[in-house]
């Protein structure tokens, strides 16, 4: 396999559209859930389908710090998990069917393959010669009649 192409921003990552994507199709399809279930199973899946994206945001925050990226990107995966058990409970209840259940499920499935190819190769996603580095502030002054005033 050859060598993989950087970019620029968390935003370019195959994975995160296609999170963005997904947990776009989790709120439309959960718009006609039942009322009741507005502050517990919709919010559940909405919130856990939308961690996935913001999870590899932090990671590649973090990308640096290899034990950090891998780290979060383990939590995106972790929220992928908890998302389909969420569609298993809407398929439970009715409130969708087989084929979208299983749909959805494939969805998952695939970010969380696309996580673990992130994950097994974490360190290629940082490249020191590519990072802007700051200058160190200056912490003292010489300037110490300021301090008698």
């Amino acid at each position: 396999m050859g060598t993989l192409p950087r970019v620029a921003s968390f935003r370019d990552l195959v994975v995160y559209r296609k999170a963005r994507e997904f947990s776009r199709e989790i709120f439309l399809l959960t718009r006609s859930f039942p009322k009741e279930e507005t502050y517990s199973l919709t919010d559940q899946v909405r919130r856990s389908s939308r961690a996935i994206g913001a999870n590899l945001a932090e990671a590649w925050a973090k990308r640096r710090y290899e034990k950090h990226f891998i780290s979060k990107l383990t939590d995106a995966d972790g929220e992928q998990q908890e998302t389909q058990h969420w569609i298993g409970i809407a398929l439970d209840c009715g409130y969708i069917n087989a084929v979208q259940a299983e749909q959805l499920v494939a969805k998952c499935q695939e970010l969380g393959r696309l996580l673990g190819g992130m994950i097994e190769r974490a360190s290629t996603f940082w490249d020191d010669s590519k990072s802007l580095h700051e200058s160190s502030p200056d912490y003292f002054t010489d300037d110490t009649d300021s301090l008698s005033h």
